[in-house]
């Protein structure tokens, strides 16, 4: 190939000094098949596309391999053959490569088929987040009541403009608890927002959006959205990344204020506790504007809606019937209801946390907390016990110590490692037969006094304890167990 000065030349000699190509051959020394090729033809750059070469490539083992992969693909994961079984199976069929050669040539084949992949996958345009506009999802996690575990639905709103988040604890997510904690959350905003977008939970949507036809929404939920004044837009289906900064908030929620599973008394407790949560949480600065997230908030209020004058009343009316027991069944419950048999339809009011059944003539026949709001766990104390008594340094530092009834806790709580392990060793023996509440309400009653006292084996009582200076530090409420005792 020639240089460019060299081809410039002879393009000269031909179309300028219009001279034949044997005499350009004669002035240049070139041969004149190269003299014809530069002076009369174009040379237009050409792309160039090497070839993979190797045995993979050129021979039929890259085509065994590649059908292999693809009828694999097809399997779960822990079906497919891995890279050594592949290779062991071309062994088989005479392949004279190596292992390496075999992975290189998966490596890149899995390679192209991600790349092939990315191609079709859907653009996300970053979005400019308005003021007053709010997103809302519900979340599943746990606390600690009465020494048992409760799930706890906590309904999150997200405000994207301000990065901050408000919580609301329920037990459930029906209609009355999705509604309830709207309330409460515009409460706590002090405003309302002009859009909300939420899922397609069936607590708001009868028909999710889809083949060209909008969101059908419940006449409750658009009753609800009529009063307060907002605009409900659902998301797609399966389309999560719709609502993107409820759900990272929900997660934010429940690995910043309920790990470990707090300690309460009830759902107003609660959510006393997480109103704290969120007002420390929104003095933090924002991620991207460097302003805290209060002074958005209190910013973003001014382009709200105002709450209305009037809450909405959120309950639910359905007419129920008794069966010949004088059950009625509430949430899916048989609850029973004195004289109910005696009409054959009665009114079942329904609340977000009780239910009352009413007559046809207007007499409250019951009234009570709905079923779900008394379901609860039982925290595994016998496996956790058995864990503390293996490694007894690590009783009080345990995430499990403060859910502890306060005799044992106090029983416990002390500096000696080996009267603790003994001390845990003795529970452990006594969990096998009586509930952990029951040994600390009944604490000093299941050892005889004189096993207390001479503490001859690891499994008695290893510590005499005068009881009566820990209960006349307790509540009334402890004095009138023990005298039950």
């Amino acid at each position: 190939m020639l240089a460019m000065p060299e081809i410039n030349h002879i393009k000269h000699l031909r179309n300028n000094k219009s001279l034949s190509i044997n005499e350009i051959s004669k002035r240049t020394g070139f041969c004149w098949s190269t003299v014809k090729k530069y002076a009369d033809e174009d040379q237009l750059p050409v792309e160039k596309h090497s070839l993979k070469k190797g045995m993979m490539y050129e021979e039929e083992w890259g085509d065994i391999v590649s059908d292999w992969l693809v009828e694999d693909r097809a399997l779960k994961k822990k079906l497919r053959r891995n890279n050594k079984k592949i290779f062991e199976e071309l062994e088989a069929l005479g392949f004279p490569g190596s292992y390496r050669t075999v992975c290189n040539f998966i490596q890149e084949w899995n390679q192209a088929k991600i790349n092939e992949a990315d191609e079709y996958k859907e653009e996300y345009e970053r979005l400019t987040q308005p003021p007053a506009e709010a997103q809302v999802d519900f979340g599943v996690t746990e606390v600690v009541q009465d020494g048992k575990f409760k799930d706890v639905h906590c309904l999150v709103m997200s405000f994207p403009y301000s990065n901050a988040g408000l919580v609301t604890p329920l037990p459930a997510e029906n209609q009355e608890c999705f509604l309830e904690g709207l309330k409460t959350l515009f409460n706590q905003a002090g405003y309302v927002p002009r859009k909300l977008r939420l899922d397609n939970l069936s607590a708001a949507v009868v028909k999710a959006r889809g083949n060209g036809k909008e969101t059908v929404f419940t006449e409750a939920f658009q009753r609800f959205a009529s009063h307060y004044g907002f605009e409900p837009q659902a998301c797609n289906p399966r389309k999560g990344n719709e609502k993107g900064h409820v759900e990272n908030k929900v997660g934010y929620v429940r690995y910043n204020f309920f790990t470990p599973s707090p300690v309460i008394k009830d759902f107003t407790h609660l959510q006393e506790l997480l109103n704290e949560k969120t007002e420390e949480d929104h003095q933090r600065p924002h991620y991207k504007k460097g302003i805290k997230i209060i002074d958005l908030m209190k910013e973003e209020r001014k382009y709200g809606l105002a709450l209305p004058d009037v809450p909405y009343p959120v309950f639910k009316e359905t007419l129920a019937s008794a069966n010949k027991y004088g059950e009625v069944k509430v949430d899916g419950v048989a609850i029973h209801v004195p004289t109910s048999y005696h009409y054959t339809k009665l009114q079942l009011i329904t609340y977000w946390n009780e239910y009352k059944v009413v007559s046809p003539n207007g007499e409250l026949l019951s009234k009570g907390p709905r079923p779900y709001m008394n379901q609860e766990r039982d925290i595994p104390w016998l496996s956790i016990f058995t864990r503390w008594r293996i490694k007894p340094r690590s009783v009080v530092y345990s995430r499990y110590f403060p859910y502890l009834p306060g005799r044992i806790a106090h029983y416990l709580n002390i500096d000696s490692v080996q009267l603790r392990k003994k001390r845990v060793k003795w529970i452990l023996k006594l969990l096998s037969s009586y509930s952990l509440e029951e040994i600390d309400n009944h604490f000093y009653d299941y050892v005889p006094q004189d096993e207390q006292a001479t503490n001859k084996n690891e499994d008695s009582h290893p510590y005499d304890v005068n009881w009566s200076l820990y209960d006349s530090l307790q509540p009334v409420s402890h004095s009138a167990t023990e005298g039950e005792i």
